[in-house]
């Protein structure tokens, strides 16, 4: 199996003002597109092809040792990226709807303690990761952040949502200023995809 960059649901500008079009290309045609290439090579070097990415990512004790590392952090960039694109729409709604809102309340009593909850979560990630909603193995959300390019799929949680608060995710345009990134982030987020991703 090789893996390709997935198509993007929207044009590189067309997340604007929020999330500046220069930004949105090199972080997908440079970053993403490098973790893809590197992946493939990994899971050529593992004799790994017939695996598809949740089964890398989640099997990463049994891989080769001399490979272990590579599809660890080219396997949970690659999938972390398309979990990343994914959680961004040009028609972000501001606020999840649904079951996953109905969830969202009863775990946190409002959607803006939610929030406050991720947005803190995401401020206070030490250096380079990402800060996600997720379902645990019983059904229950949790905020979690995970450095580098760990996958939560490698954890045994359910990715609902995601920011990248990689500093190349955004410093072309909020500079090291991570605060306004996230306050961003907000306008963009896919609730939509998230609630589908609850299920």
């Amino acid at each position: 199996m090789t893996f390709e960059l997935p198509k993007l649901a929207y044009g590189f500008n067309e997340l604007e003002p929020h999330y500046d079009g220069a930004t949105v290309e090199i972080h997908y045609s440079k970053h993403h597109a490098a973790y893809t290439a590197n992946l493939n090579k990994a899971v050529e070097a593992a004799g790994w092809q017939n695996k598809t990415i949740t089964e890398i990512l989640t099997s990463l004790e049994s891989a080769p040792e001399s490979q272990r590392t590579a599809l660890r952090n080219h396997g949970g960039g690659y999938s972390n990226h398309c979990l990343f694109w994914e959680s961004l729409t040009p028609k972000g709604t501001g606020k999840a709807a649904g079951e996953l809102a109905k969830a969202i309340d009863a775990k946190w009593g409002s959607f803006d303690s939610f929030a406050e909850a991720f947005t803190a979560k995401a401020m206070a990630h030490f250096g380079s990761g990402w800060a996600w909603l997720v379902k645990t193995k019983t059904g229950e959300l949790d905020i979690v952040d995970t450095h580098d390019q760990i996958s939560p799929i490698s954890l045994s949680l359910i990715p609902i949502i995601v920011i990248d608060v990689w500093e190349h995710a955004y410093y072309l345009k909020y500079k090291n200023v991570r605060a306004d990134w996230i306050k961003a982030w907000w306008n963009i987020a896919n609730w939509e995809k998230a609630g589908e991703r609850f299920g």
